[in-house]
Order: structure tokens, then C-alpha cells, then sequence
């Protein structure tokens, strides 16, 4: 296994067993608009059955028919919701599909740039810590918005956001997930395809990374 980073990572030694069940769980984040989802669909096809892919549990609760407004109570019992929902889907593939590296389409910290309060306040009204949450995870893909290029924000019909709204939600995002030590950012570009060839890059990358590393 080569002791080299995916670029754009934060480094470090993190295992690829670090978790308390052994498994490997990557992160597919960023803000709306991201390709996150193509991504993760995508890579599910190339590689099959090394991987299982975590829906995003907010397009579940949202299509599902939970509120989706402005009110502040709302919004909290909404990314409460959203968080128990995310962990449990992540332990129940785990548990359906143990051999296989989880691939999520977003994580539960995501909830604390959701959150209307300050994120720090988030992790202590789902009881737990930002530190526990980050360490759920062995690696983390964030897509930047295509918001950022001033390009309009395409796909997830329960994603409803500004341009504006969407750059907001990507900076804060951005700085909850990249305090992880495997950070792997996928800039935005003006092609499409590009980017989902950069973002499918790092995430084979880091597959090979984590799966050498259970092998040790």
C-alpha cells in the first residue's frame, strides 16, 4: 500500500479500521448541487460489490411527507430527525452488508451546518460530540456546490435552495467536515463531467486506500 495521500486530503494516519465495528465508511458530502449523489451512484456501478452505498437520509424524511419550513422548532426537529435517521441507516447496512465499505451520501455531522444555531450547538441536542461524529467516518468526499460558479442548482427536487442560500450552506459545510484528517475536496468545475471524473478519482483512490488497509 502506498503511504500517499488522495490530493486534497488533510493526511494523517488515520486507519481504515479506526471504527468501533471495523468497518470503513466514506463520506460523500458538500452543498446543494454538488454531484455528490451522481457520484456515489456512479462509483456504485464501476466497482459493484466493494462498496454499499447510505441513501441520504434528509430526500428519504423529506419525501416521506416530514415538514420542510422556515420555522425555527421545525427546522431543529427536522435535523434531529435527520441525524437518527442517517446513524441508523449506516448501522443497519452495516449490519446487512458487513464485508463491504459504506459509502454515504452525507453523514450526521452535516446536521450542524443544517442547524439554526450555531453548529457547535447541534452535537449536544443529539447527544453526542462533533468529535465522535467525524470519527464515525474514515474519509470524507466534499463536493462544492455548483452554486459557487454561479450555476444554477439541478436534480434533488427536495433541495430548494438560493443560489446564494446554496454558497452559504457549501462554506459552512465545508468547515464542519474539513476538521476531518482524510478531507478530500472536489472543486467546482464548469464541466460537469469533469468533475464527476476527479471526484470518481479520489473516491478509487481512497477504496484502495481503506480496503489495503483491512487487509494489514
Amino acid at each position: 500500500m502506498s503511504n500517499a495521500t488522495p490530493p486534497g486530503t488533510n493526511g494523517g494516519n488515520h486507519s481504515a479500521t479506526r471504527n468501533g465495528n471495523g468497518r470503513c465508511r466514506i463520506v460523500v458530502t458538500g452543498g446543494p448541487g454538488g454531484g455528490k449523489t451522481t457520484a456515489a451512484d456512479l462509483f456504485r456501478r464501476e466497482i459493484g460489490e466493494r462498496v454499499v452505498v447510505v441513501p441520504e437520509a434528509a430526500t428519504l424524511l423529506f419525501n416521506g411527507g416530514f415538514p420542510r419550513t422556515g420555522d425555527r422548532a421545525a427546522r431543529m426537529a427536522a435535523q434531529r430527525a435527520i441525524y437518527h435517521v442517517q446513524q441508523n441507516l449506516e448501522d443497519a447496512q452495516a449490519g446487512l452488508f458487513p464485508e463491504r465499505i459504506l459509502l454515504c451520501d452525507r453523514g450526521t455531522v452535516d446536521g450542524a451546518a443544517y442547524w439554526p444555531d450555531s453548529p457547535g450547538t447541534f452535537f449536544g441536542a443529539v447527544g453526542t460530540t462533533e468529535e465522535r461524529e467525524l470519527a464515525r467516518y474514515d474519509a470524507v468526499i466534499f463536493f462544492e456546490s455548483a452554486a459557487v460558479g454561479g450555476l444554477l442548482i439541478e436534480g434533488n427536487p427536495v433541495r430548494t435552495e438560493s443560489l446564494d442560500e446554496a454558497v452559504a450552506l457549501d462554506g459552512k459545510l465545508r468547515a464542519v467536515w474539513s476538521r476531518h484528517p482524510r478531507f478530500v475536496v472536489v472543486p467546482h468545475d464548469t464541466s460537469f463531467v469533469k468533475k464527476i471524473m476527479f471526484g470518481l478519482a479520489a473516491l478509487e483512490s481512497l477504496v484502495a486506500q481503506l480496503g489495503a488497509g483491512r487487509r494489514r
